[in-house]
C-alpha cells in the first residue's frame, strides 16, 4: 500500500509549472492506480490552484479509470465463461465508474424471480416466451426507445434496468440474461443493424412436429418490440432488404464476445454523432481489446 503522505505529496505537485515535473507526477499517480482517488478528489474539491490544476486532477482520475476499465475487459476476454452480464457491467463503468453492481443483480434477480414464478416443466416453448414477455414487457415495463434510438444511455445495463428502455442490443442482452439464468436457451443473434434473441431447439421438438429447422432454431424473438415472434424467413426478407447474403452468422446465436463488441460498436456511433472525438477513440481501443480475442 502506499503511504497516504507519498500520495498527498504527488497530488500537490500537479499544479507544478514544469510540464517535465507534471507528466512525472501523472505517471507515478497512474502506476498507484485507483488507491490514488480518493485524495485526487479530495484535492479537487478542498485545493483550488485555477483551472489548470482542476483539468489535470480531473484527467488523472479519468485516465486511472480507463486503464481499471481496459484491465478487467482483457480479464473478461480471457475468462472461461465470458460472463455477459460482467461484460456488459466493465461497458457501463467506462462512462459510470461509480455505479452500483448490487442494484443491478438485485435489479435482475427480482425480474427472475417473477418470471420464475410463473413458469413449469410442462409449458410449451411458446408458452414460456409468452409469460416471460408479459412480466418482462407488461409488468416490468420494458421497451424500446425510439425517441433517443441513438443515446449513448440506451447502451449502459444499469441506465436500462432503471429506465426500463434501451436499444436492440440492451434489451436483448438483459432479456437473454434472465432468459438463460432460468434454463430457457435464448441467445443473441448480431444481425446488421438490428439484434434479435433466437430461442434455440434444445429439445429437437422440431422434428416431432414436421418442422423445417435448418439453424436450430425454434423461433426468433424481437425485444424491441415487446417479444414479438417470427420465423427464419423474415430475417431473410430483412437481409433481402438490405442486399445481404445470407451467411449463416445472420441466423444463429453469437458469441457473449460479439455482444460486447457490439455494445461498444454501437457506443462509438452514438459519441460519433455528437461529435465527441475522444470518447470515440477510448472506446475503439475498448474493442480492439475485445476484438483481440475474438
Amino acid at each position: 500500500m502506499k503511504a497516504q503522505s507519498s500520495i498527498q505529496a504527488l497530488v500537490q505537485l500537479i499544479d507544478d509549472p514544469d510540464e517535465s515535473v507534471f507528466e512525472h507526477v501523472r505517471d507515478q499517480l497512474l502506476k498507484i492506480g485507483s488507491e490514488a482517488i480518493p485524495y485526487l478528489e479530495n484535492s479537487w474539491e478542498t485545493d483550488y490552484y485555477g483551472l489548470l490544476f482542476q483539468n489535470r486532477i480531473e484527467k488523472i482520475i479519468h485516465d486511472i479509470q480507463f486503464d481499471e476499465v481496459k484491465a478487467k475487459l482483457i480479464s473478461w476476454t480471457q475468462s472461461a465463461d465470458k460472463d455477459l452480464l460482467k461484460g456488459a457491467i466493465i461497458v457501463a463503468k467506462y462512462q459510470f465508474p461509480g455505479l452500483d453492481e448490487n442494484k443491478i443483480h438485485e435489479t435482475i434477480q427480482m425480474i427472475r424471480k417473477d418470471i420464475w414464478l410463473e413458469l413449469n416443466d410442462h409449458q410449451t416453448a411458446f408458452e414460456q416466451v409468452k409469460i416471460f414477455n408479459r412480466i418482462f414487457f407488461g409488468i416490468h415495463h420494458f421497451h424500446g426507445d425510439n425517441k433517443n434510438f441513438h443515446s449513448p444511455v440506451n447502451s449502459y445495463i444499469h441506465s436500462v434496468l432503471e429506465s426500463k428502455k434501451g436499444n436492440p442490443l440492451s434489451l436483448c442482452l438483459i432479456y437473454s440474461i434472465i432468459a438463460q439464468s432460468l434454463d430457457l436457451p435464448i441467445y443473441g443473434v448480431n444481425l446488421p443493424n438490428h439484434f434479435v434473441l433466437a430461442y434455440m431447439d434444445s429439445k429437437h421438438s422440431s422434428f416431432a412436429i414436421n418442422q423445417q429447422n435448418e439453424f436450430g432454431v425454434l423461433f426468433y424473438i424481437n425485444a424491441f418490440s415487446k417479444g414479438s415472434i417470427f420465423d427464419t424467413n423474415e430475417i431473410k426478407d430483412f437481409l433481402n432488404g438490405l442486399n445481404l447474403h445470407h451467411q449463416r452468422d445472420y441466423f444463429e446465436p453469437c458469441s457473449n464476445t460479439a455482444v460486447i463488441k457490439r455494445m461498444l460498436t454501437n457506443l462509438i456511433a452514438s459519441f460519433q454523432q455528437v461529435g465527441n472525438v475522444e470518447k470515440v477513440e477510448e472506446l475503439k481501443t475498448l474493442r480492439e481489446l475485445v476484438s483481440a480475442a475474438h
